[in-house]
């Protein structure tokens, strides 16, 4: 290899590196943007309420128990009775558990940024089975019970909606803020008749349930046969959780899904014994499912995944200007390589922008337009034929073309790229297999940084 191609191909190197630092300033305003979105759906959410997850109802019995235990006195030795007692509770899930509910979505703008809120009108219901003698056994009349109360977990009781109204065997009861346990965090409770200690009794509950969030809505499955059903209007779900829908149907006006399981499949009474008895209820809270509600178009995740491609896309169009400096026997200066570099650097600044304004596909058409324009028009000029420069844009199209089916393709992005770099190198092959590398260079009609009118023809 003579010395000039030599020296060509070194700068065309340290350009592609050079333009390295441009593109990471971009991708840092991108990390920049979308910080600054999420600060301000984190702020939408702090003014309405956040993600929410339901879990409960779960039925509670607070307990004192007193026993009589033997003591020995410290002086005498003498022997006596002495009373004992222990505060604590009884923890029962529902035998039946079901859920209907409706999600209706709203957009809230501040700004250019959007936040998606929904409304979920719900209606729970089911029966509480209690065991015999609650099952506490021969050891029942040791107990004395307070007012047991029926808990309901809510992440974010901003949420609420509706004055809540316990309909429990044909009675009425109302709702009080608060769980009424710390286990289950936030929420509301309602105070309960006093229960049947032989047990055996059946206890119907049903209440309807307006929640607002943001994001997520999810379940937990506390029944021993559980059945939720969901319809939304929002066409892009992704359903979450340990368990995904028995059934789904999603379309273009919106989604329904149906969850059923049962304690076989969820182990939730040991979850609750482990929340209760060990203080750990990191298993109960996760044993959820639900949908997300997520946005089908990142234009920050989708112009961030560009930027990976720009190294690639940037060797490619130099490579490309290269083979016409090499095949046309023309000389192109590095200093408009240089300029080519930055006009392809400039299109993901203007992507990102426009894409905060507009949908992603017609931000990233005028992005490439304006690109493909302005360097066919100036590379019409360095090479000194608007044909050539037409063909050139049309090449550099096509490469826009590949790199918009890479970010929408993304599970075949691999395969695509792989097959891209494979059809590139084997056209550069086909294009040079005659060309004498070591004679590339060495026209004396030719110098660095000018056409000649010899290598125009």
């Amino acid at each position: 290899m003579n010395r000039i191609l030599g020296f060509k191909l070194g700068v065309i190197a340290l350009l592609i590196l050079l333009l390295l630092i441009p593109l990471s300033m971009i991708g840092g305003l991108v990390s920049e943007r979308q910080y600054q979105r999420e600060a301000v759906l984190q702020d939408i959410a702090r003014s309405s309420s956040y993600r929410q997850q339901l879990t409960g109802p779960i039925l509670v019995q607070p307990y004192t128990k007193v026993w009589q235990e033997w003591k020995t006195h410290a002086k005498s030795g003498e022997r006596y009775l002495q009373e004992q007692q222990r505060s604590g509770r009884l923890y029962f899930l529902p035998e039946r558990f079901e859920l209907n509910g409706h999600v209706a979505t709203e957009l809230r703008a501040r700004g250019i940024y959007q936040a998606l809120l929904y409304r979920s009108d719900n209606q729970v219901s089911g029966a509480f089975k209690l065991p015999a003698r609650l099952g506490l056994g021969d050891e029942l009349g040791l107990y004395r019970f307070d007012t047991p109360f029926l808990a309901v977990g809510i992440s974010d009781i901003r949420g609420i909606g509706n004055d809540l109204q316990l309909r429990l065997n044909g009675t009425t009861l109302g709702f009080a803020p608060g769980s009424g346990d710390k286990r289950f965090g936030a929420g509301v409770h309602a105070p309960l008749p006093a229960l049947d200690s032989q047990g055996g009794q059946l206890l119907e509950f049903a209440f309807d349930l307006k929640l607002q969030g943001t994001e997520q809505l999810s379940i937990t499955p506390v029944g021993r046969d559980s059945r939720v059903e969901l319809s939304a209007d929002w066409p892009h779900p992704s359903f979450v959780g340990e368990y995904l829908p028995s059934s789904r149907e999603v379309s273009a006006q919106g989604f329904k899904a149906h969850w059923q399981t049962s304690f076989f499949a969820t182990n939730l009474q040991e979850a609750l014994q482990d929340c209760v008895h060990k203080d750990s209820c990191q298993g109960l809270a996760a044993r959820h499912f639900g949908v997300n509600f997520v946005d089908p178009v990142d234009q920050y995740l989708k112009t961030e995944r560009a930027i990976k491609y720009a190294l690639l896309f940037i060797g490619l169009t130099f490579a490309v200007f290269f083979l016409f400096e090499v095949l046309k026997r023309m000389a192109v200066h590095p200093v408009q390589y240089a300029l080519v570099g930055m006009a392809l650097a400039l299109f993901y600044l203007l992507l990102l922008s426009l894409s905060e304004h507009l949908s992603f596909a017609r931000a990233y058409a005028i992005s490439a337009l304006a690109c493909v324009s302005l360097i066919g028009f100036y590379i019409s000029h360095v090479l000194h034929s608007w044909l050539r420069g037409g063909a050139f844009g049309v090449l550099l199209a096509a490469l826009y073309g590949l790199l918009f089916a890479l970010l929408s393709a993304e599970d075949y992005a691999l395969l695509m790229g792989s097959l891209l770099v494979f059809g590139v190198l084997g056209g550069v092959m086909v294009l040079t297999r005659k060309l004498d590398w070591y004679g590339v260079g060495k026209n004396p009609s030719s110098s660095p940084g000018c056409v000649t009118a010899e290598s125009q023809a």
